[in-house]
């Protein structure tokens, strides 16, 4: 029925009726790149899985005002840039820094509960410290964009 690229032209999105049924559905077509293997914390060697990272957000964004059409978009930048990185291998640690750095931006509870899984807090310090780092720098943001522009000099 129709045919439309989503995302960023990545994606082909396509809308669909079943001869059968009658029924309608849609089907997303990908472009399957050769992904890399994650090198997990403990040193085992796994295929780059997507739905490990959308698991992740979903449950850092559980009963957040963040959409599932937010957590595909992130979840689509976190996987170019791991394609970016251009190795055949890649940390784990790269794919939980890009994600935390996503979430940071988007919703900041979600970025303390993935931190707090990714991170490994040892105490209750390391979670304050962290909450406290969060604070001070919405602070600071607060801050900057309460601060008046200056004007241009357009001579």
């Amino acid at each position: 029925m129709d045919s439309r690229l989503s995302g960023e032209g990545t994606v082909v999105r396509r809308r669909r009726v079943c001869s059968a049924c009658r029924r309608r559905f849609t089907t997303y077509e990908r472009i399957e790149e050769e992904l890399p293997i994650v090198i997990k914390k403990d040193g085992r060697r796994a295929p780059y899985d997507r739905a490990k990272v959308i698991a992740g957000l979903r449950r850092a964004c559980e009963k957040r005002p963040v959409s599932i059409e937010v957590i595909e978009q992130v979840a689509d930048r976190v996987e170019a840039a791991v394609i970016a990185a251009g190795s055949r291998e890649v940390q784990s640690a790269f794919i939980g820094a890009t994600v935390m750095n996503e979430l940071h931006a988007i919703d900041q509870v979600a970025y303390v509960r993935f931190a707090s899984v990714y991170r490994s807090f040892k105490d209750i310090d390391e979670f304050t410290r962290e909450v406290e780092e969060l604070t001070r720098l919405r602070g600071v943001l607060a801050l900057e964009s309460a601060a008046p522009k200056e004007p241009k000099d357009e001579s």
